[in-house]
């Protein structure tokens, strides 16, 4: 086992990460920016090394800094987290390179599942149904109009690079497609370094439905329940449960054995996430794979006991899973809500500041909280702008439901602008309680109505 391991991250992962590390015995150096040296993280790392200036291409995507942190510290290992250089097989690549492990898949499994149109070709080999696309990436918007043409609109584009919902544009026609085709193009250019674009037939209504695998080094794989994401607004999730409410037992034991067995075709290992479009029909269709731990795996560990982190980094060691598909069980309800310095009323803008007063609404059976600030704590302008994230865990989802409004409600945080109100509507919300949204939920139904509703509170106060 490692004895000392570097994080390649920030905020309240990095935070998980370390107490991982520390019950596991191993020590945790953390890599920090200018702007986070005050940082929970760091206080809690055995060592912290600072590796550059607040914005993140200058500190958290600086491959060689972290590497040469890594190497003056006497890491045996690095673990990346989500996002940042957690999908990125050129660091996986230079960690290997410079005898550093990687707690993550192999370079070359990452590069394979990172192109989003290789890894739908991949699935389509591995006998994984996908939603029907562009046959390849698109050389020019007459590309993209052709490909439209054949699949029939609404369509997605949707780049081949990276994920977390830049570089996508929904569109309902030819005028649409060839303005939104320069835009995407031009994100996906700046996020990835990357403009390279394919299409998707649009699957509407559906339920966003992931599956988390873990694969050992010695070829065992096991499924784990699944995850429905579905409450998203501008591709970007919300509040997540599991298990799914609208799924049988005999869908999640066919969709857990399909992505089982495509994971042991794969030769992947380590971590992983499929995740699926579901329709009407309950009908699954593959979108992409996360070759990293997700922001929501914390509902999984609720549920089933087993603690994520701690399995990356014994995989990554080397031993086996300690646990086969049979010791894998459905126990009760979680959900998770993503608490974010933004302000709701104002199109979601990020709310950069000094947090004055925080009180979590913590010492309940159930409740845990991930965070990465405490009172005092400063929200960067240069990264995502969540706080922590909520999870209540419970024996069945309306009681789920019930602590987690109650959670919301007594949440106390002063300094900066959060969507703690948009959440609390939102889990309170009939729709929400019946398990029956989709992924156009929030932004075609609920939002609308909780603005008015706010405003109209607003009004009747003056």
């Amino acid at each position: 086992m490692f004895k000392k391991v570097l994080v390649a991250n920030r905020g309240e992962i990095a935070v998980q990460i370390i107490r991982a590390l520390h019950e596991m015995g191993i020590k945790a150096v953390a890599v920090y920016s200018v702007a986070d040296q005050e940082s929970l993280f760091v206080h809690l790392a055995d060592e912290a090394v600072c590796i550059g200036a607040g914005p993140v291409n200058q500190s958290y995507l600086n491959m060689q800094a972290i590497i040469s942190a890594a190497n003056l510290t006497g890491c045996q290992a690095i673990h990346p987290g989500y996002g940042f250089l957690s999908e990125n097989a050129e660091f996986a690549q230079m960690c290997a390179d410079c005898q550093l492990t990687f707690i993550g898949p192999h370079p070359e499994v990452i590069d394979q599942m990172g192109d989003k149109e290789n890894a739908r070709q991949t699935m389509q080999q591995l006998g994984v149904p996908v939603i029907p696309g562009s046959p390849s990436v698109l050389k020019d918007v007459d590309a993209a109009l052709q490909a439209a043409h054949d699949l029939g609109y609404p369509v997605m584009i949707k780049a081949a690079a990276g994920g977390g919902g830049k570089g996508i544009r929904a569109v309902n026609n030819d005028q649409d497609l060839a303005k939104a085709f320069r835009t995407a193009q031009q994100e996906a250019q700046a996020s990835y370094d990357d403009h390279r674009l394919y299409l998707e037939k649009i699957i509407a209504p559906a339920k966003h439905i992931e599956v988390q695998v873990l694969a050992d080094q010695q070829g065992h794989v096991i499924y784990l329940p699944e995850r429905d994401c579905s409450l998203q607004r501008n591709h970007q999730k919300v509040l997540e449960e599991s298990p799914c409410a609208a799924i049988t037992t005999t869908e999640r034991t066919k969709l857990g054995r399909l992505v089982a067995n495509a994971t042991k075709k794969l030769g992947y290992t380590n971590t992983g996430t499929y995740e699926f479009l579901m329709d009407q029909e309950h009908q699954f269709y593959f979108l992409e794979m996360n070759t990293r731990l997700q922001v929501e795996h914390t509902v999984t560990e609720m549920v089933t006991g087993i603690e994520l982190i701690k399995a990356q980094v014994r995989i990554a060691a080397g031993m086996p899973l300690t646990i086969t598909q049979a010791d894998v069980h459905i126990h009760g309800v979680a959900m998770e809500c993503r608490l974010n310095a933004e302000d709701p009323y104002h199109e979601f803008r990020p709310q950069p500041g000094k947090i004055t007063q925080l009180i979590y609404p913590m010492g309940t059976l159930g409740v845990r909280i991930d965070a990465g600030v405490v009172t005092g704590s400063v929200i960067a302008p240069f990264y995502d702008s969540m706080i922590a994230k909520m999870i209540v865990h419970g024996t069945d989802r309306e009681t789920v439901i019930r602590k987690m409004h109650r959670c919301l409600l007594e949440l106390t945080i002063e300094g900066v602008q959060t969507n703690q109100t948009f959440l609390a509507g939102l889990v309170a919300d009939t729709t929400v309680r019946r398990g029956t949204y989709t992924t156009a939920y929030i932004e075609q139904d609920f939002l609308k109505g909780w603005l008015s509703d706010a405003q109209a509170q607003v009004s009747s106060a003056h």
